[in-house]
């Protein structure tokens, strides 16, 4: 492989505010920082007492209704039934 081509690879804490969430994983970064590149500015101190950065997301598998088990089930056989009465059936193939 090429030098010092390929982003830093290391530790990084995802944190959901929404959810009151966080997971420790590795992820190349780009953000810029004084730190240089791939380093966010805020950081953590997660629970096995090491200071990790840390990114802030919207959505996690914690707060996604389809992982959460709150997503609707939307009805298909009612819109099927009310495209039938309102364009007709004709019963066949032509």
């Amino acid at each position: 492989m090429k030098k010092d081509i390929h982003p830093e690879y290391g530790p990084v804490v995802f944190r959901d505010q929404s959810a009151d969430f966080a997971f420790l994983t590795r992820s190349t970064l780009a953000a810029s920082h004084p730190g240089g590149p791939g380093r966010p500015a805020k950081t953590i101190e997660w629970t096995d007492g090491n200071t990790y950065p840390v990114i802030d997301v919207e959505i996690s598998s914690a707060s996604h209704p389809f992982y959460t088990g709150t997503a609707r089930v939307v009805d298909t056989a009612g819109r099927v039934e009310k495209f039938r009465r309102r364009y007709g059936s004709t019963g066949g193939t032509r």
